[in-house]
């Protein structure tokens, strides 16, 4: 995801030098470009201030023209003057001093590798200022990089075509010839030419419109703020735009004509929102109008961006439609919203000096966003989800192939890359770990000191940890850059434990849990770990742990040493204390019961303990446990049937728990919600649901066939919150005639949004043979030129191979429906959830041919889970039939062997 937000119009020479003042990022004060020591990929001497810009889009021919002069400060003397430009073609250039109108002509060099263009003058520019002039060509994609068009059809069923921009992180060079770096902050001033009957959205609100004699307008957008350049944003089509007021800020809602009632629940979260961040961040928003734009159709790459003052977000991650949309895709949109809102401050007015930095944007937009999400839903217990985004980013972090979270960028390839689940999620759970260091107060005067310093400037990690130190919290420079600026994840280990006198003394000892590196040989990474430890009922106590350490709980009993799951770390404990926190299991608070069935279900996999000791934890969880505990079960026997992948006989016997252990609690809470249920019982309603079903669980499945059957005699007989999940079963499990029957249900969808979700379902087939139907239906247009991608996508959850063979076959074609940053990434993405040996050797192969080391990071992360995961199956199935021996698991429970041989593991559990 990306970010948003604006406020007040400056005039391109008036902002106020208060509001330039960036501490130690003097570069951001002189406007002289990148301070000494931040990576720049353009020559140093010459940055721009402000950009003026006019472009005529033809979205039938998918091209455009642009003109944009830009004001320039030229620091050294130079004859040339390289910028960023891609897919473009330069007409003409030429410079004149500021405040003349006497220009030069300059001669025009494209690099097409480096992605720059040098124009070179007659003469030396001395030091000062200037105004560069360029006119220039460029092409309107279908995928979401630079301008892009996306195609749909209307209520009506007509078909149109909207066009948006995506920047983030090297695409606005594909826009505009462009100092295209984030340190390049200058203020922008944008025009566009649109026809007839449309609408135009920008960052900031109109400012002026011309009618034309040819029927089209001139709009033009007031004067941006002093931003980055990935950060501009255009918006224009056949539009509607629904309004409310936060303070004397205009919230926004923009969709295709007639949607903006689904995108209620958005505006109302911004409105929401906004005094929150505004009391919290100690900034008030600086722009006059923040808008969230919906557009059709989707990317393989991002859902949402934080574009200044117009997040733009795909219709499926922002509209909600009573008919289709889940309860947990109804929470994902205010969390977006959140997210993307929170980047209007960290990201937009306070920006990463160089994507090494990237971090600092999408980690604390992600955490802040959980934040006020829980403060304004208290009934989702949004905290709890902390969790689960700390076990995305192990689910990476345990490997070789990891990163840090401060990672060094080099390369546009390698900025595409850092859109992970370390820079997001492991961003996130450190920010929780400090802030639960620091304590609240402290560590929000900290972010409100470094908002007021850095406002419309550049910074870097080191200085978000001086703020907060100095703001309070000593000691937390040491941990934060301990786990910011090496990769991997501590393992606390309890060594002994003796009760004496009503206290419990535990020796602790820190290493590093690994999936793929047990080597004693190599060297251990050391952190400053704040460990809190507690005895079930006692009061809790802290340790900053350093190698070995000793710490006393009040009480006797079972204990947890990551107690409220803040810490970033694995908790090994001894056998004893796992068997007894099994036995008090209700005992502990949901939180630290998410916890520890994470932890010890991952170090089962990793090899540090058996596998029994988390099946024991699962086993454990009563019918009775919260909801949100409930709902999380299913995804561990999930993974555990995945280990059988293709042993149909002890797949079954998996199912046969799985059963036993889940349907009771599904029959209780039924198939369809109830007046007056708990919040979060449509949640497990639905992990219920899906996880049976793609298990094969035969009651489930007879559902989802009668519920799909009833459709013949009432269209509406699916409309719900369970529409898709239940879609989703019937998908995975048709055969030809019902895989038609889904085809032509996506065709006949009455909007855009459906019709790109129903097609989507087409790949998750099981049957071999309709996969490949569903390949070849991908190649052609009749799914949309951004849904072929996720038909294929969908393929390689069910067989991957299968996927990556056909996709190696139609490279080309293939590459043409997703986002020209995703293109690296795509074959892992497709073969990275395999067991299979030679899966590995395939995605390698692939690798050396067409990948340079820097941008076959992804494939690597995907050839090390891939060969971990068939070690790890073989490993764990002899130890999985034994658990299930002493339990006496039936041998089967009717389900039609086979029904699930080829279902994936979900998520991050396996």
């Amino acid at each position: 995801m990306r970010a948003l937000s604006l406020l007040k119009t400056f005039a391109r020479s008036a902002a106020p030098v208060a509001l330039m003042c960036t501490g130690g990022a003097l570069f951001a004060q002189t406007g002289y470009g990148p301070a000494t020591g931040v990576t720049t990929q353009l020559p140093r001497g010459v940055a721009p201030s402000h950009y003026t810009i006019r472009v005529a889009p033809d979205a039938a021919k998918l091209t455009f023209t642009g003109d944009a002069t830009i004001d320039v400060t030229v620091s050294q003397p130079t004859r040339t003057i390289t910028l960023n430009a891609a897919d473009l073609t330069i007409a003409s250039a030429s410079i004149a001093s500021a405040g003349t109108k006497r220009a030069v002509k300059g001669a025009i060099a494209l690099d097409t590798a480096a992605q720059t263009a040098t124009i070179t003058f007659p003469s030396e520019l001395k030091p000062g200022k200037y105004a560069l002039t360029m006119r220039y060509a460029g092409i309107i994609s279908q995928q979401a990089n630079g301008l892009f068009a996306l195609d749909y059809q209307d209520g009506a069923g007509a078909s149109k075509r909207a066009l948006f921009t995506q920047f983030e992180a090297p695409d606005a060079r594909r826009f505009v010839p462009s100092f295209d770096e984030p340190s390049y902050k200058a203020t922008f001033d944008l025009s566009v030419v649109v026809p007839k009957g449309q609408m135009a959205v920008g960052n900031m609100p109109v400012k002026t419109s011309v009618a034309g004699k040819d029927g089209t307008t001139l709009v033009t957008f007031g004067t941006t703020p002093k931003m980055s350049s990935y950060l501009l944003f255009l918006g224009m089509g056949e539009l509607d735009r629904a309004t409310k007021m936060a303070g004397a800020t205009e919230i926004g809602v923009v969709t295709g004509k007639g949607n903006t009632g689904k995108a209620t629940l958005a505006l109302d979260a911004a409105v929401q929102i906004l005094p929150y961040y505004n009391d919290y961040f100690g900034v008030p928003f600086p722009l006059p109008k923040l808008d969230n734009v919906a557009g059709p159709g989707q990317s393989q790459f991002f859902s949402a961006m934080e574009n200044w003052g117009a997040i733009f977000t795909f219709e499926r991650a922002l509209l909600v439609d009573p008919k289709l949309t889940s309860e947990t895709s109804r929470r994902r949109v205010y969390e977006i919203v959140a997210h993307e809102m929170a980047h209007q401050w960290f990201g937009d007015l306070v920006t990463m000096a160089w994507w090494d930095d990237l971090w600092l944007n999408e980690g604390f937009a992600s955490w802040m966003a959980t934040k006020v999400t829980a403060q304004m839903n208290p009934q989702w217990e949004t905290l709890l989800n902390r969790v689960d985004g700390r076990e995305q980013a192990m689910s990476l972090d345990a490997y070789l192939t990891t990163h840090p979270v401060v990672q060094k960028i080099k390369t546009v390839e390698e900025v595409n890359q850092a859109f992970d689940a370390i820079t997001y999620e492991k961003g996130e759970a450190v920010i929780t770990m400090l802030e639960a260091f620091a304590g609240e107060d402290v560590w929000k005067a900290g972010i409100q000191s470094y908002m007021k310093a850095h406002s419309y400037g550049n910074t870097q990690t080191s200085d978000l940890w001086d703020a907060v130190e100095k703001a309070g919290a000593k000691g937390l420079v040491a941990i934060a850059n301990d786990f910011t600026t090496q990769p991997g994840i501590p393992l606390v280990t309890v060594d002994s434990a003796v009760c004496e006198g009503g206290m419990t003394r535990l020796s602790l000892s820190q290493g590093a849990f690994s999936r793929d590196r047990k080597d004693a040989g190599d060297p251990v990474l050391s952190w400053h770990v704040p460990v809190r430890a507690q005895a079930l009922g006692g009061e809790a106590r802290a340790l900053i742990l350093q190698g070995k350490g000793t710490i006393e709980l009040p009480g006797c009993g079972a204990y947890v040493i990551n107690s409220g799951q803040t810490g970033y770390y694995r908790s090994l404990y001894p056998a004893s204390n796992v068997a007894a926190l099994a036995k008090d299991f209700t005992k502990l608070s949901s939180i630290d019961q998410l916890g520890l069935l994470a932890d010890n279900w991952q170090l089962g996999l990793g090899g540090y303990q058996p596998i029994a000791r988390p099946l024991d934890l699962i086993d454990a969880v009563p019918a009775t446990a919260s909801d949100v505990v409930l709902g999380a079960v299913p995804d561990y026997l999930e993974a555990a049937h995945m280990m059988f992948e293709g042993d149909d006989r002890n797949q079954l016997r998996v199912l046969a728990y799985a059963s036993t252990k889940l349907t009771p609690v599904l029959s209780r809470i039924g198939f369809d919600a109830k007046d007056g249920e708990g919040p979060q019982v449509a949640l497990l309603r639905q992990s219920l649901i899906e996880t049976l079903g793609d298990m094969g669980e035969p009651t489930v499945l007879a559902e989802a066939r009668r519920r799909f059957a009833a459709l013949a005699t009432n269209p509406a007989a699916l409309d719900g919150p369970l529409k898709f999940v239940w879609l989703g079963i019937v998908a995975k499990n048709a055969d030809q005639p019902t895989w038609n029957a889904l085809r032509a249900m996506a065709n006949k969808a009455p909007s855009a949004l459906e019709k790109s979700q129903t097609f989507g379902l087409l790949g998750s087939v099981r049957d071999e043979a309709l996969a490949k139907q569903a390949l070849d239906l991908a190649m052609t247009d009749e799914p949309g030129k951004t849904t072929s991608a996720a038909i294929i996508s969908a393929v390689g959850r069910e067989h991957s191979m299968l996927a990556v063979d056909y996709v190696l076959a139609h490279r080309a074609q293939y590459e043409a429906m997703i986002d020209v940053s995703a293109r690296s990434q795509a074959l892992a993405r497709l073969g990275g959830g395999s067991a299979d040996p030679a899966m590995a050797t395939k995605l390698d192969a692939y690798a050396t041919q067409y990948l340079t080391a820097e941008s076959r990071k992804v494939v690597d992360r995907a050839i090390a889970s891939i060969k971990v995961r068939a070690a790890t199956r073989q490993r764990l199935k002899p130890e999985i039939l034994a658990w299930l021996d002493a339990r006496g698991s039936a041998q089967g429970t009717g389900a039609a062997a086979g029904s699930s041989s080829t279902a994936k593991a979900k998520k991050k559990k396996g």
